[in-house]
């Protein structure tokens, strides 16, 4: 079975990073994966978004028109993805970031306040991995501890003293759904 995942919002949000663990937690699990990374000319501040398929078999193009999951971390990307998000799918939505609550009814909504909750942690940049760790408490094809293993393994090798942090945020995200 194939599943696809956007992540979007401004540069310099994370959103290649944790589109990177999801392909790295798929790699735990054996599974194909294509990880497809897009950004304007500016990167920080810009938009950005990254494509994340996965699947048990050989995946045929990177490229995605109905995702089955959708992470939307400010106001332009949910207004671009929601409409994309295939009905039964999942739509996370940054609830710090946007004016406004989704308007489906056919898929799975997680408005969290991410935002709040990585200030919470000390860092309002751990928003993407607390909207990962919120997807993948819901989401049936991701599974928390291969997640931990893809944000390990994420982490360049100066980078390792944020594993913890990000790990808190992670199951922050995972438990502010439950």
């Amino acid at each position: 079975m194939q599943n696809e995942t956007i992540i979007a919002g401004f540069g310099g949000q994370g959103v290649l990073f944790i589109g990177k663990i999801m392909a790295y937690a798929a790699l735990e699990e054996n599974l194909e994966v294509t990880w497809f990374p897009s950004y304007g000319p500016e990167m920080r501040g810009g938009t950005a978004n990254c494509t994340v398929v996965i699947s048990d078999e050989e995946i045929g193009s990177p490229q995605v028109l109905n995702p089955r999951a959708a992470i939307v971390m400010n106001q332009p990307s949910l207004d671009k993805y929601e409409k994309l998000v295939r009905p039964g799918g999942y739509l996370v939505i940054n609830a710090s970031m946007v004016n406004r609550g989704s308007v489906r009814d056919d898929i799975s909504v997680i408005e969290i306040p991410a935002t709040e909750l990585a200030e919470e942690l000390g860092d309002k940049r751990l928003s993407n991995t607390i909207m990962l760790g919120a997807l993948g408490a819901e989401a049936d094809f991701l599974n928390l501890k291969s997640l931990e293993k893809g944000l390990n393994k994420s982490l360049s090798s100066g980078k390792k003293y944020l594993f913890d942090l990000n790990l808190k945020a992670l199951q922050k995200g995972a438990d502010s759904n439950s």
